[in-house]
Protein backbone atom coordinates (compact mmCIF):
# COMPACT_ATOMS: atom_id res chain seq x y z
CA UNK A 1 0.00 0.00 0.00
CA UNK A 2 0.86 3.69 0.05
CA UNK A 3 0.85 6.52 2.29
CA UNK A 4 -1.91 8.09 -0.46
CA UNK A 5 -4.55 4.70 1.08
CA UNK A 6 -4.94 6.01 4.03
CA UNK A 7 -6.77 9.50 3.09
CA UNK A 8 -8.25 7.75 0.11
CA UNK A 9 -9.74 5.42 2.92
CA UNK A 10 -10.95 8.29 5.12
CA UNK A 11 -12.62 9.93 2.39
CA UNK A 12 -14.80 6.83 1.97
CA UNK A 13 -15.69 6.37 5.66
CA UNK A 14 -15.50 9.60 6.81
CA UNK A 15 -16.61 11.88 3.77
CA UNK A 16 -18.06 14.50 5.73
CA UNK A 17 -16.43 15.01 8.75
CA UNK A 18 -13.67 17.50 8.97
CA UNK A 19 -10.34 16.65 8.19
CA UNK A 20 -8.56 20.40 8.45
CA UNK A 21 -9.11 23.20 9.87
CA UNK A 22 -6.80 26.30 9.23
CA UNK A 23 -6.88 29.28 12.09
CA UNK A 24 -5.42 32.70 11.74
CA UNK A 25 -6.03 34.67 14.00
CA UNK A 26 -4.60 37.96 12.64
CA UNK A 27 -7.99 38.07 11.42
CA UNK A 28 -10.48 38.81 13.01
CA UNK A 29 -13.18 35.96 13.68
CA UNK A 30 -16.51 36.15 11.32
CA UNK A 31 -17.68 32.89 10.20
CA UNK A 32 -16.36 29.53 8.91
CA UNK A 33 -16.04 29.52 5.30
CA UNK A 34 -15.99 25.75 3.59
CA UNK A 35 -13.61 24.92 0.73
CA UNK A 36 -16.33 25.27 -1.94
CA UNK A 37 -17.51 28.39 -0.98
CA UNK A 38 -13.88 29.71 -0.56
CA UNK A 39 -12.91 28.44 -4.20
CA UNK A 40 -15.83 30.35 -5.32
CA UNK A 41 -14.86 33.95 -4.02
CA UNK A 42 -11.69 36.11 -5.09
CA UNK A 43 -8.62 34.66 -2.55
CA UNK A 44 -7.78 38.42 -1.34
CA UNK A 45 -11.62 38.75 -0.22
CA UNK A 46 -10.97 35.24 1.53
CA UNK A 47 -8.07 35.88 3.82
CA UNK A 48 -10.64 35.04 6.98
CA UNK A 49 -10.14 33.71 10.22
CA UNK A 50 -11.25 30.25 9.75
CA UNK A 51 -11.43 27.62 6.54
CA UNK A 52 -11.97 24.20 7.09
CA UNK A 53 -11.95 20.73 4.89
CA UNK A 54 -14.06 17.71 4.91
CA UNK A 55 -12.27 14.08 4.39
CA UNK A 56 -13.75 14.07 1.01
CA UNK A 57 -13.05 17.74 0.31
CA UNK A 58 -9.26 17.03 1.02
CA UNK A 59 -9.26 13.51 -1.57
CA UNK A 60 -11.00 15.61 -4.35
CA UNK A 61 -8.76 18.68 -3.93
CA UNK A 62 -5.36 15.71 -4.07
CA UNK A 63 -7.01 14.06 -7.16
CA UNK A 64 -7.76 17.39 -8.95
CA UNK A 65 -3.99 18.45 -8.53
CA UNK A 66 -2.37 15.37 -9.26
CA UNK A 67 -4.36 15.43 -12.92
CA UNK A 68 -3.38 18.77 -13.41
CA UNK A 69 0.30 17.83 -13.18
CA UNK A 70 -0.24 14.90 -15.26
CA UNK A 71 -1.73 17.07 -17.89
CA UNK A 72 2.05 19.30 -17.63
CA UNK A 73 3.66 15.69 -18.11
CA UNK A 74 4.80 14.77 -14.51
CA UNK A 75 5.19 11.39 -14.69
CA UNK A 76 6.49 8.95 -11.95
CA UNK A 77 9.34 9.52 -10.65
CA UNK A 78 9.66 13.61 -11.55
CA UNK A 79 9.98 15.75 -8.25
CA UNK A 80 7.48 18.59 -7.30
CA UNK A 81 8.87 21.34 -4.94
CA UNK A 82 6.27 22.55 -2.24
CA UNK A 83 7.10 26.45 -1.18
CA UNK A 84 4.40 27.62 0.61
CA UNK A 85 3.83 29.01 4.51
CA UNK A 86 1.06 26.40 6.71
CA UNK A 87 -2.42 26.86 4.85
CA UNK A 88 -5.32 24.78 4.00
CA UNK A 89 -4.10 24.08 0.45
CA UNK A 90 -0.47 22.66 1.76
CA UNK A 91 -1.30 19.13 2.50
CA UNK A 92 -3.70 18.37 -0.76
CA UNK A 93 -0.81 19.79 -2.64
CA UNK A 94 1.61 16.88 -1.12
CA UNK A 95 -0.94 14.35 -1.36
CA UNK A 96 -1.88 15.30 -5.01
CA UNK A 97 1.68 14.92 -5.62
CA UNK A 98 2.11 11.62 -4.44
CA UNK A 99 -0.71 10.26 -6.30
CA UNK A 100 1.10 10.77 -9.65
CA UNK A 101 4.03 8.56 -8.32
CA UNK A 102 5.83 12.34 -8.32
CA UNK A 103 8.09 12.63 -5.22
CA UNK A 104 7.06 15.73 -2.81
CA UNK A 105 10.22 18.13 -2.41
CA UNK A 106 8.72 20.19 0.58
CA UNK A 107 11.19 23.30 1.37
CA UNK A 108 12.09 25.57 3.83
CA UNK A 109 9.99 29.21 3.80
CA UNK A 110 13.30 30.24 4.93
CA UNK A 111 15.27 29.71 2.35
CA UNK A 112 16.92 32.94 0.37
CA UNK A 113 16.50 32.87 -3.30
CA UNK A 114 20.40 30.98 -3.47
CA UNK A 115 19.14 28.10 -1.03
CA UNK A 116 15.96 27.60 -3.09
CA UNK A 117 17.78 27.97 -6.45
CA UNK A 118 20.68 24.99 -4.60
CA UNK A 119 17.49 23.00 -3.41
CA UNK A 120 15.67 22.78 -6.31
CA UNK A 121 18.72 21.83 -8.48
CA UNK A 122 19.82 19.45 -6.14
CA UNK A 123 16.56 17.08 -5.97
CA UNK A 124 16.29 17.83 -9.86
CA UNK A 125 12.91 19.35 -9.23
CA UNK A 126 10.94 20.09 -12.31
CA UNK A 127 7.59 21.84 -10.69
CA UNK A 128 7.24 24.18 -8.26
CA UNK A 129 4.44 25.10 -6.31
CA UNK A 130 4.92 28.35 -4.12
CA UNK A 131 2.95 31.04 -2.35
CA UNK A 132 2.34 34.84 -2.13
CA UNK A 133 5.83 35.53 0.39
CA UNK A 134 7.93 33.58 -1.98
CA UNK A 135 7.04 35.66 -4.93
CA UNK A 136 10.43 38.44 -4.79
CA UNK A 137 12.32 35.28 -3.80
CA UNK A 138 11.67 33.02 -6.70
CA UNK A 139 11.81 36.05 -9.02
CA UNK A 140 15.52 36.50 -8.15
CA UNK A 141 16.31 33.11 -9.63
CA UNK A 142 13.28 32.47 -12.07
CA UNK A 143 16.15 32.97 -15.17
CA UNK A 144 18.23 30.24 -14.03
CA UNK A 145 16.10 27.55 -13.37
CA UNK A 146 16.64 25.98 -16.02
CA UNK A 147 15.19 22.63 -14.62
CA UNK A 148 11.84 23.80 -13.79
CA UNK A 149 9.63 23.74 -16.22
CA UNK A 150 6.34 24.40 -14.32
CA UNK A 151 5.76 27.39 -11.61
CA UNK A 152 2.44 26.60 -9.92
CA UNK A 153 1.05 29.76 -7.57
CA UNK A 154 -0.76 29.69 -4.89
CA UNK A 155 -2.97 33.20 -3.78
CA UNK A 156 -4.43 35.93 -5.49
CA UNK A 157 -2.61 38.03 -8.25
CA UNK A 158 -0.70 35.66 -10.20
CA UNK A 159 3.07 36.59 -11.18
CA UNK A 160 3.30 36.56 -15.21
CA UNK A 161 5.77 34.14 -14.68
CA UNK A 162 3.38 31.27 -12.95
CA UNK A 163 0.10 30.01 -13.30
CA UNK A 164 -2.76 29.57 -11.14
CA UNK A 165 -2.98 26.80 -8.79
CA UNK A 166 -6.62 28.18 -7.46
CA UNK A 167 -7.97 28.05 -11.06
CA UNK A 168 -6.90 25.73 -12.90
CA UNK A 169 -7.36 22.81 -10.40
CA UNK A 170 -11.66 23.49 -10.48
CA UNK A 171 -10.75 22.20 -14.47
CA UNK A 172 -9.35 18.94 -13.54
CA UNK A 173 -11.03 15.73 -12.66
CA UNK A 174 -11.64 14.83 -9.05
CA UNK A 175 -11.37 11.05 -9.88
CA UNK A 176 -8.20 9.35 -8.33
CA UNK A 177 -5.64 9.13 -11.22
CA UNK A 178 -5.07 5.51 -12.47
CA UNK A 179 -1.40 5.33 -10.86
CA UNK A 180 -0.36 2.03 -9.48
CA UNK A 181 1.47 2.71 -5.82
CA UNK A 182 3.22 0.66 -3.51
CA UNK A 183 5.06 0.68 -0.18
CA UNK A 184 8.80 0.30 -1.51
CA UNK A 185 7.52 3.50 -4.15
CA UNK A 186 9.74 6.67 -3.64
CA UNK A 187 7.66 9.51 -1.66
CA UNK A 188 9.42 12.59 -0.76
CA UNK A 189 12.41 14.23 -0.65
CA UNK A 190 13.65 16.38 2.11
CA UNK A 191 16.33 18.82 3.27
CA UNK A 192 18.96 18.44 5.89
CA UNK A 193 22.38 19.45 6.43
CA UNK A 194 25.44 19.03 7.39
CA UNK A 195 28.42 21.31 9.94
CA UNK A 196 29.29 22.46 6.15
CA UNK A 197 25.66 23.91 6.47
CA UNK A 198 24.92 22.96 2.35
CA UNK A 199 21.54 20.74 2.34
CA UNK A 200 21.85 17.62 1.54
CA UNK A 201 18.48 15.95 -0.36
CA UNK A 202 17.09 12.78 2.05
CA UNK A 203 14.64 10.56 0.00
CA UNK A 204 12.11 8.65 1.83
CA UNK A 205 9.84 5.72 0.16
CA UNK A 206 6.27 5.31 1.10
CA UNK A 207 6.88 2.69 3.44
CA UNK A 208 9.06 5.21 5.93
CA UNK A 209 5.76 7.53 5.63
CA UNK A 210 3.50 4.55 6.83
CA UNK A 211 6.06 3.76 9.80
CA UNK A 212 5.54 7.21 11.08
CA UNK A 213 1.65 6.99 10.97
CA UNK A 214 2.44 3.48 13.05
CA UNK A 215 4.80 5.17 15.39
CA UNK A 216 3.29 8.18 16.25
CA UNK A 217 -0.35 6.66 16.63
CA UNK A 218 1.68 4.11 18.91
CA UNK A 219 2.85 6.61 21.07
CA UNK A 220 0.18 9.25 21.72
CA UNK A 221 -2.73 6.64 21.53
CA UNK A 222 -4.54 9.34 18.80
CA UNK A 223 -8.37 8.02 18.24
CA UNK A 224 -10.92 9.65 15.64
CA UNK A 225 -12.08 11.59 18.74
CA UNK A 226 -8.55 13.53 19.13
CA UNK A 227 -8.04 17.18 17.43
CA UNK A 228 -4.15 17.65 16.83
CA UNK A 229 -3.36 21.50 16.85
CA UNK A 230 -0.58 22.18 14.05
CA UNK A 231 2.00 24.97 14.55
CA UNK A 232 5.36 24.10 13.33
CA UNK A 233 5.94 24.27 9.80
CA UNK A 234 4.44 21.48 7.74
CA UNK A 235 7.85 21.76 5.18
CA UNK A 236 9.36 20.24 8.78
CA UNK A 237 9.35 16.36 9.07
CA UNK A 238 8.33 16.69 12.76
CA UNK A 239 5.05 18.63 11.84
CA UNK A 240 3.92 16.26 9.44
CA UNK A 241 5.02 13.06 10.99
CA UNK A 242 2.98 14.18 13.66
CA UNK A 243 -0.09 14.60 12.20
CA UNK A 244 0.44 11.12 10.49
CA UNK A 245 -1.32 10.29 13.48
CA UNK A 246 -4.53 12.23 12.66
CA UNK A 247 -4.49 10.77 9.09
CA UNK A 248 -4.16 7.25 10.45
CA UNK A 249 -7.11 7.44 12.70
CA UNK A 250 -9.21 9.70 10.33
CA UNK A 251 -8.75 12.71 13.39
CA UNK A 252 -9.17 16.24 13.03
CA UNK A 253 -6.51 18.67 12.80
CA UNK A 254 -5.91 22.36 13.37
CA UNK A 255 -3.06 24.64 11.31
CA UNK A 256 -2.45 27.38 13.46
CA UNK A 257 -0.58 30.83 11.81
CA UNK A 258 0.64 31.88 14.44
CA UNK A 259 2.31 31.15 17.63
CA UNK A 260 1.24 34.04 20.40
CA UNK A 261 -0.03 31.93 23.95
CA UNK A 262 -3.52 33.73 23.47
CA UNK A 263 -3.83 32.24 20.47
CA UNK A 264 -2.93 29.11 21.52
CA UNK A 265 -5.20 28.97 23.72
CA UNK A 266 -7.84 30.65 22.18
CA UNK A 267 -7.88 27.80 19.20
CA UNK A 268 -7.86 24.97 22.00
CA UNK A 269 -10.37 26.16 23.80
CA UNK A 270 -12.54 27.21 20.55
CA UNK A 271 -11.23 23.91 17.95
CA UNK A 272 -11.20 21.37 21.55
CA UNK A 273 -7.88 20.47 21.13
CA UNK A 274 -6.56 17.32 22.76
CA UNK A 275 -3.16 17.17 21.97
CA UNK A 276 -0.80 19.95 21.13
CA UNK A 277 3.45 19.96 19.84
CA UNK A 278 5.15 22.66 20.76
CA UNK A 279 8.54 24.18 20.62
CA UNK A 280 10.34 24.84 23.76
CA UNK A 281 9.92 28.83 23.36
CA UNK A 282 6.28 28.75 22.93
CA UNK A 283 5.98 26.49 25.50
CA UNK A 284 8.27 29.09 27.62
CA UNK A 285 6.01 32.06 26.05
CA UNK A 286 2.75 30.41 26.86
CA UNK A 287 4.18 30.29 30.91
CA UNK A 288 5.85 33.64 30.93
CA UNK A 289 2.30 35.06 29.63
CA UNK A 290 0.61 33.05 32.75
CA UNK A 291 3.07 34.03 35.26
CA UNK A 292 2.86 38.19 34.11
CA UNK A 293 -1.06 37.98 34.41
CA UNK A 294 -1.28 38.48 30.58
CA UNK A 295 -3.06 35.06 30.45
CA UNK A 296 -5.85 34.13 32.47
CA UNK A 297 -6.84 30.35 31.95
CA UNK A 298 -10.24 30.44 33.57
CA UNK A 299 -11.21 32.21 30.27
CA UNK A 300 -10.41 29.06 27.98
CA UNK A 301 -11.86 26.00 27.91
CA UNK A 302 -9.34 23.52 28.27
CA UNK A 303 -10.46 20.45 30.27
CA UNK A 304 -10.24 17.96 27.05
CA UNK A 305 -6.27 19.02 26.42
CA UNK A 306 -4.84 15.85 27.48
CA UNK A 307 -1.69 15.65 25.87
CA UNK A 308 1.74 18.20 25.19
CA UNK A 309 4.82 17.07 23.76
CA UNK A 310 8.06 18.81 22.51
CA UNK A 311 10.37 17.67 20.37
CA UNK A 312 13.40 19.41 17.63
CA UNK A 313 15.43 20.41 20.74
CA UNK A 314 16.88 19.68 23.63
CA UNK A 315 13.86 20.47 26.80
CA UNK A 316 14.76 21.95 30.23
CA UNK A 317 13.72 19.72 32.66
CA UNK A 318 12.78 22.97 35.00
CA UNK A 319 10.25 23.75 31.96
CA UNK A 320 8.18 20.44 32.53
CA UNK A 321 8.14 21.33 35.90
CA UNK A 322 7.09 24.38 35.55
CA UNK A 323 4.02 22.99 32.67
CA UNK A 324 2.78 20.26 35.52
CA UNK A 325 2.30 23.10 38.21
CA UNK A 326 0.02 25.16 35.79
CA UNK A 327 -1.22 22.12 33.95
CA UNK A 328 -1.44 19.24 36.14
CA UNK A 329 -3.62 16.69 34.87
CA UNK A 330 -1.34 16.73 31.00
CA UNK A 331 0.07 13.76 30.05
CA UNK A 332 3.55 14.80 28.81
CA UNK A 333 6.17 13.66 26.17
CA UNK A 334 9.35 14.32 24.20
CA UNK A 335 10.58 12.92 21.03
CA UNK A 336 14.18 12.48 19.20
CA UNK A 337 14.58 11.81 15.19
CA UNK A 338 15.97 13.04 12.53
CA UNK A 339 14.67 13.97 9.08
CA UNK A 340 16.99 11.09 7.85
CA UNK A 341 15.15 8.73 10.13
CA UNK A 342 11.73 10.74 8.84
CA UNK A 343 11.18 12.72 11.88
CA UNK A 344 10.58 12.35 15.69
CA UNK A 345 9.72 8.86 16.84
CA UNK A 346 12.53 6.92 16.56
CA UNK A 347 13.10 7.40 20.33
CA UNK A 348 10.72 9.30 22.65
CA UNK A 349 10.66 9.16 26.79
CA UNK A 350 6.62 8.34 26.67
CA UNK A 351 4.25 9.53 28.48
CA UNK A 352 4.22 7.29 31.49
CA UNK A 353 7.58 8.31 32.45
CA UNK A 354 7.50 12.04 33.39
CA UNK A 355 9.93 10.89 36.30
CA UNK A 356 12.50 10.71 33.56
CA UNK A 357 11.87 14.57 31.96
CA UNK A 358 15.87 14.79 30.94
CA UNK A 359 16.08 11.99 29.26
CA UNK A 360 14.97 11.83 25.16
CA UNK A 361 13.53 8.02 26.15
CA UNK A 362 14.10 4.78 24.61
CA UNK A 363 14.16 3.34 21.10
CA UNK A 364 10.21 4.10 19.83
CA UNK A 365 7.87 1.74 18.12
CA UNK A 366 9.13 -0.14 15.19
CA UNK A 367 12.92 0.88 16.37
CA UNK A 368 15.91 0.02 18.16
CA UNK A 369 19.02 2.17 19.19
CA UNK A 370 22.26 1.17 20.09
CA UNK A 371 25.35 3.86 21.47
CA UNK A 372 28.88 2.82 20.14
CA UNK A 373 32.21 3.93 20.20
CA UNK A 374 34.31 4.93 16.98
CA UNK A 375 34.32 1.56 15.99
CA UNK A 376 30.98 0.73 16.30
CA UNK A 377 30.66 -1.51 19.17
CA UNK A 378 28.08 -1.29 21.97
CA UNK A 379 29.32 0.98 24.98
CA UNK A 380 28.41 0.13 28.86
CA UNK A 381 25.85 2.16 30.29
CA UNK A 382 26.96 5.56 31.39
CA UNK A 383 29.45 5.86 29.01
CA UNK A 384 29.40 8.22 26.21
CA UNK A 385 28.77 6.97 22.50
CA UNK A 386 27.33 8.18 19.24
CA UNK A 387 23.66 7.39 19.41
CA UNK A 388 22.62 4.95 16.51
CA UNK A 389 19.45 3.75 15.24
CA UNK A 390 17.55 1.43 12.97
CA UNK A 391 14.40 1.09 12.00
CA UNK A 392 11.57 1.39 9.36
CA UNK A 393 11.69 5.08 8.75
CA UNK A 394 15.49 5.37 7.81
CA UNK A 395 15.98 7.13 4.89
CA UNK A 396 16.68 5.06 1.69
CA UNK A 397 19.71 7.39 0.80
CA UNK A 398 21.41 10.86 0.34
CA UNK A 399 19.75 11.29 -3.10
CA UNK A 400 22.49 11.44 -5.76
CA UNK A 401 25.31 11.44 -2.93
CA UNK A 402 26.55 8.15 -2.27
CA UNK A 403 29.39 9.28 -0.38
CA UNK A 404 27.32 11.11 2.04
CA UNK A 405 25.11 8.18 2.34
CA UNK A 406 28.16 5.65 3.30
CA UNK A 407 29.18 7.87 5.99
CA UNK A 408 26.28 7.80 7.71
CA UNK A 409 24.05 4.66 6.74
CA UNK A 410 26.30 1.33 7.93
CA UNK A 411 24.29 -2.03 7.17
CA UNK A 412 20.67 -1.37 8.64
CA UNK A 413 21.78 1.64 11.12
CA UNK A 414 21.64 5.01 11.07
CA UNK A 415 24.46 6.74 12.82
CA UNK A 416 23.20 10.21 14.34
CA UNK A 417 26.24 12.07 14.83
CA UNK A 418 24.91 12.70 18.28
CA UNK A 419 26.79 11.98 21.14
CA UNK A 420 24.85 9.98 24.36
CA UNK A 421 24.53 7.84 27.04
CA UNK A 422 22.38 5.41 28.47
CA UNK A 423 21.94 4.87 32.32
CA UNK A 424 21.18 1.40 33.93
CA UNK A 425 17.43 1.34 32.67
CA UNK A 426 18.04 2.22 29.32
CA UNK A 427 16.91 5.78 29.28
CA UNK A 428 18.98 7.44 26.50
CA UNK A 429 20.61 11.45 27.60
CA UNK A 430 22.00 13.46 24.55
CA UNK A 431 25.26 14.70 25.83
CA UNK A 432 26.61 16.60 23.02
CA UNK A 433 27.16 16.78 19.07
CA UNK A 434 29.53 15.52 16.38
CA UNK A 435 28.23 18.10 14.48
CA UNK A 436 28.59 22.13 15.19
CA UNK A 437 24.98 22.43 14.13
CA UNK A 438 23.14 24.60 16.88
CA UNK A 439 19.57 24.11 17.34
CA UNK A 440 17.63 27.70 18.13
CA UNK A 441 13.88 27.21 18.56
CA UNK A 442 13.81 23.98 16.87
CA UNK A 443 15.54 25.71 13.80
CA UNK A 444 18.99 24.25 12.63
CA UNK A 445 21.70 27.07 12.36
CA UNK A 446 24.84 26.30 10.32
CA UNK A 447 27.98 27.99 11.94
CA UNK A 448 30.12 27.75 8.86
CA UNK A 449 27.62 30.04 6.77
CA UNK A 450 27.84 32.78 9.51
CA UNK A 451 31.23 32.66 9.73
CA UNK A 452 31.64 32.95 6.18
CA UNK A 453 29.54 35.44 6.37
CA UNK A 454 31.07 37.52 8.78
CA UNK A 455 34.40 37.23 7.24
CA UNK A 456 33.65 39.31 4.75
CA UNK A 457 33.65 42.59 6.90
CA UNK A 458 36.77 44.84 6.71
CA UNK A 459 37.32 44.65 10.06
CA UNK A 460 37.14 41.23 11.02
CA UNK A 461 39.88 39.36 11.14
CA UNK A 462 38.78 35.83 12.01
CA UNK A 463 35.57 34.26 13.35
CA UNK A 464 33.86 31.45 15.24
CA UNK A 465 30.72 30.65 16.08
CA UNK A 466 29.03 28.41 18.71
CA UNK A 467 26.04 27.67 20.29
CA UNK A 468 25.67 29.03 23.79
CA UNK A 469 22.77 27.49 26.43
CA UNK A 470 19.51 29.82 26.17
CA UNK A 471 16.98 29.20 28.96
CA UNK A 472 13.85 30.09 26.08
CA UNK A 473 15.47 28.61 22.58
CA UNK A 474 17.64 25.81 23.55
CA UNK A 475 20.99 27.66 22.01
CA UNK A 476 21.57 30.53 20.64
CA UNK A 477 24.30 31.40 17.85
CA UNK A 478 27.42 33.73 19.49
CA UNK A 479 29.90 35.21 17.38
CA UNK A 480 33.20 35.00 18.84
CA UNK A 481 34.96 37.66 16.71
CA UNK A 482 38.67 38.70 16.66
CA UNK A 483 39.21 42.34 14.65
CA UNK A 484 42.01 43.20 12.74
CA UNK A 485 44.60 44.91 14.12
CA UNK A 486 43.95 48.98 14.61
CA UNK A 487 40.65 48.49 13.39
CA UNK A 488 37.83 49.45 15.30
CA UNK A 489 34.41 47.31 15.60
CA UNK A 490 31.56 47.53 18.17
CA UNK A 491 28.81 45.13 18.62
CA UNK A 492 26.33 47.49 17.08
CA UNK A 493 27.76 47.94 14.32
CA UNK A 494 28.10 43.88 13.83
CA UNK A 495 24.59 43.77 14.55
CA UNK A 496 23.69 46.19 11.26
CA UNK A 497 25.87 44.01 9.25
CA UNK A 498 24.08 41.17 10.22
CA UNK A 499 20.88 42.16 9.03
CA UNK A 500 21.86 40.70 5.37
CA UNK A 501 21.03 37.35 7.20
CA UNK A 502 17.95 35.68 7.20
CA UNK A 503 16.50 36.68 11.18
CA UNK A 504 16.92 33.14 12.60
CA UNK A 505 20.87 33.17 10.96
CA UNK A 506 21.97 36.49 13.15
CA UNK A 507 23.88 35.90 16.11
CA UNK A 508 22.01 36.37 19.26
CA UNK A 509 25.58 37.19 21.39
CA UNK A 510 28.55 38.67 19.93
CA UNK A 511 31.71 38.13 22.49
CA UNK A 512 35.29 39.75 21.22
CA UNK A 513 38.23 37.55 21.54
CA UNK A 514 41.18 35.60 19.66
CA UNK A 515 39.64 33.27 18.02
CA UNK A 516 41.60 29.48 18.87
CA UNK A 517 43.08 27.24 15.86
CA UNK A 518 44.66 24.06 16.14
CA UNK A 519 48.53 23.18 14.55
CA UNK A 520 46.22 22.56 11.29
CA UNK A 521 44.53 25.41 10.71
CA UNK A 522 40.83 24.03 12.78
CA UNK A 523 39.12 26.25 15.07
CA UNK A 524 38.94 25.00 18.24
CA UNK A 525 35.27 25.01 18.80
CA UNK A 526 35.80 22.47 22.51
CA UNK A 527 37.64 25.22 23.97
CA UNK A 528 35.55 27.96 23.13
CA UNK A 529 32.61 26.47 24.51
CA UNK A 530 35.13 25.56 27.61
CA UNK A 531 35.28 29.47 27.75
CA UNK A 532 31.82 30.74 27.13
CA UNK A 533 29.89 27.99 28.13
CA UNK A 534 28.29 29.74 31.70
CA UNK A 535 29.98 32.52 31.57
CA UNK A 536 28.27 35.69 32.21
CA UNK A 537 28.55 37.01 28.49
CA UNK A 538 27.59 40.39 29.33
CA UNK A 539 30.99 40.59 31.07
CA UNK A 540 32.70 39.03 27.72
CA UNK A 541 30.63 41.48 25.13
CA UNK A 542 33.04 44.71 25.12
CA UNK A 543 33.71 46.95 22.30
CA UNK A 544 37.23 46.73 20.61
Amino acid sequence: MAITDFLERNARLYPNEISLVEVNPANEPDRTLTWREYALIEASSAERYRREMTWREFDIKANRFANLLLTRGVRRGDKVAILLMNCLEWLPIYFGILKTGALAVPMNFRYTSEEIKYCLELAEVNTLVFGPEFIGRVEQVFDHLHGVKSFFYVGPSVPTFADSYDTLVNYCSSTAPAVELCDGDDAAIYFSSGTTGFPKAILHTHSALISACQTEQNHHGQTREDVFLCIPPLYHTGAKMHWFGSLLTGGRAVLLRGVKPEWIMRVVSEEKVTIVWLLVPWAQDILDAIDRGELQLSGYRLAQWRLMHIGAQPVPPSLIRRWKAVFPDHRYDTNYGLSESIGPGCVHLGVENIHKVGAIGKAGHLWQTEIVDESGAPVEPGTVGELIVKGPGVMKCYYNNPEATAAILKGDWLYTGDMARADEEGFIYLVDRKKDVIISGGENIYPVQIEDFLRTHPAIKDVAVIGLPDDRLGEIAAAIIQVKQEAELSEAEVTEFCLDLPRYKRPRRVIFADVPRNPTGKIEKPKLREIYYGKRLVEAQTTK
